[in-house]
């Protein structure tokens, strides 16, 4: 449909805001500005002054310069050709512009945000008599290791098929035609700021498993939920989120690098392409979209780069996927929403950032969710989003905000990171509320003693600390006899069990078999060194047995349980041999 275009000229610049006059437009039509046109969006009206936020950098412009409305709200291209793209924060392919411009990027170039001329092998799962209905699949695309299902678009009518054939599309190319007349290609253009529509919000029941073993362990998530990461620089937010893009068992990876340093994103880029998803053997780039708004681009187009991202994980969830979504970081996000704000001479709120930084917030996180799709199968999109706290101080607004949100807490920490405990992730602040939600599947999956034996961790370590402020006073041997072997197996669970080498090709993956056996293997120590205590061994005996030193080399072995089976024996017969000569 050709949308009638309305003209107007410039009348003031504001950095990234500008005001339009004599311009007919509503609230949030996308439109170009000045000579160059560059691309802008409405952000506020007031009488005769229409007020537009830019995506490109304004510099250069003046009064005067023409604007022009097109009439349609942001929207991103969803069709086959997503998967492996690394695109900006308003669907401009990266690889294109670099190979119409180099390696800067001017002002004023648009892409297509998918292939025009690339033709996809289209397979039809419906025929010509059949009735479809709005989100239905009708046919579908091979597109990397990952099959791309070709979906009525949920806001199109439905009907009967009138023909549908298979053959070599392009995306814009008519694969359907129904009775009515209606024509649908295999690309859908929806609006970023509006949820894909589903027949049905559902509780969790499954953890997202990220091979990560204090996530997994201790504060797991489940598909479908959300989570932050807050951390101060350097306590390693990037590592964690690029570990859980890595390894985590979503099908499809949305990584959103909004605001962040451009060498982080370089190195997931890098990465990427020579890494292997665990369970498909395929290289991890085949099920990833990335969406690279670093630091240095336009501050504006950071709000797009979220809304574009969660857009795209929740086309991939009406195909019936699991996806999970990576916002590094939403901290630079609220930064550009405070700048835009000033500009526009709104009321500031705390710390200025502005009134409405929850509301957008919650908007963003109650997008994700496990659904039942239009099309009547599952999917879900689970959302972890990075914070950073300026100075580390988790009660500045975007924080706290956030933690009203989410429902899983992982609490980067500036001491551990300096003390080179790895992931940095403090297990006394951080929290989940899926644990009661993910009881019966640890229970039929995994083992029915798991949630007592996390339990039971979570217990120690928390004695620990409490025992800390005695042993930094007066020194271990002051403690109990039973105190001191506390600690030691506390000091197990954290240096054994929760450390992990991301760096390692084997410790950087841990899946919750292999979790289970360890976090046991440490308790069945425990039990035999309580028993030894009380029959009457000193606890520095109990401490400097030699079979539990092997039992950190589990996590870098691949082939750990025989390697495990003969440190269960020897920790039993020394520990035979220490209460015999008691």
């Amino acid at each position: 449909m050709e949308v009638k275009k309305q003209s107007g000229i410039l009348k003031r610049i504001a950095g990234p805001v500008v005001t339009a006059i004599n311009l007919d437009a509503h609230m949030y039509d996308v439109v170009k500005v000045g000579n160059e046109e560059l691309m802008g969006e409405v952000i506020k009206i007031d009488g005769e002054n229409i007020i537009i936020q830019v995506y490109e950098d304004t510099s250069g412009i003046k009064p005067g310069e023409p604007v022009t409305n097109t009439g349609l709200s942001l929207a991103v291209e969803l069709g086959p050709g997503l998967l492996t793209s690394i695109y900006d924060g308003i669907q401009r392919p990266l690889e294109v512009l670099v190979d119409k411009m180099g390696n800067f990027i001017e002002r004023g170039v648009t892409a297509p945000g998918l292939d025009r001329s690339k033709k996809w092998e289209f397979t039809p799962v419906v025929k010509a008599g059949d009735r479809v209905e709005p989100g239905q699949v009708i046919g579908e695309v091979q597109e990397t290791n990952k099959m791309h299902r070709i979906m009525i678009p949920p806001n199109a009518k439905g009907g009967v098929v009138k023909s549908i054939s298979p053959g070599s599309f392009t995306v814009e190319e008519t694969v359907i035609t129904l009775e009515d007349g209606s024509q649908y290609p295999m690309m859908q253009v929806w609006p970023v700021r509006v949820p894909r529509p589903v027949a049905e919000k559902k509780n969790p029941k499954i953890p997202l498993n990220t091979g990560q073993r204090i996530l997994d362990g201790l504060f797991p998530i489940a598909k479908g939920g959300t989570a932050a990461i807050p951390g101060p620089f350097g306590s390693g937010k990037t590592v964690t989120q690029q570990q859980l893009a890595k390894w985590s068992d979503a099908e499809i990876v949305v990584y959103i690098g909004c605001g962040e340093r451009g060498n982080e994103m370089t190195e997931v880029l890098t990465e990427f392409p020579h890494l292997d998803d665990p369970k498909t053997g395929k290289p991890l780039m085949e099920r990833t979209v990335l969406i690279a708004n670093t630091s240095n681009m336009p501050v504006a187009a950071r709000e797009a780069s979220v809304y574009t991202g969660i857009t795209i994980a929740e086309y991939f969830r009406d195909m019936g996927y699991d996806v999970s979504l990576m916002a590094d970081s939403t901290s630079r996000w609220a930064e550009a929403m405070r700048e835009i704000s000033s500009r526009l001479e709104e009321m500031p709120g705390e710390e200025g950032y502005p009134a409405y930084l929850a509301a957008r917030l919650s908007e963003f996180y109650e997008r994700a969710g496990l659904v039942e799709t239009l099309a009547g199968g599952a999917g879900s999109v689970t959302v972890i989003g990075a914070v950073s706290p300026p100075g580390g101080d988790f009660s500045e607004p975007v924080t706290q905000n956030t933690l009203r949100i989410v429902k899983v807490f992982w609490a980067l920490d500036a001491k551990l990171s300096q003390r080179r405990h790895f992931p940095a992730i403090n297990w006394l602040n951080s929290y989940s509320l899926y644990l009661d939600q993910l009881h019966d599947y640890y229970d039929e999956n995994i083992s029915p003693e798991w949630n007592k034996l996390r339990s039971w961790a979570m217990e120690v370590l928390q004695k620990e600390s409490e025992l800390q402020e005695i042993v930094q006073l007066v020194g271990s041997d002051a403690l109990p006899e039973s105190e001191q072997i506390t600690i030691e197996v506390a000091r197990m669970l954290r240096e054994i069990f929760l450390q992990q080498n991301a760096y390692d090709d084997v410790d950087t993956y841990c899946d919750m078999t292999k979790q289970f056996d360890i976090m046991k293997a440490i308790k069945v120590y425990a039990e035999l060194a309580y028993a030894a205590q009380v029959a009457g061994v000193a606890p520095q005996q109990i401490i400097s047995i030699k079979a539990k030193s092997d039992l950190p080399q589990t996590k870098f072995t691949r082939d750990y349980k025989p390697m495990l089976e003969q440190i269960h024996k020897d920790m039993e017969s020394e520990f035979t041999a220490l209460r015999a000569g008691a």
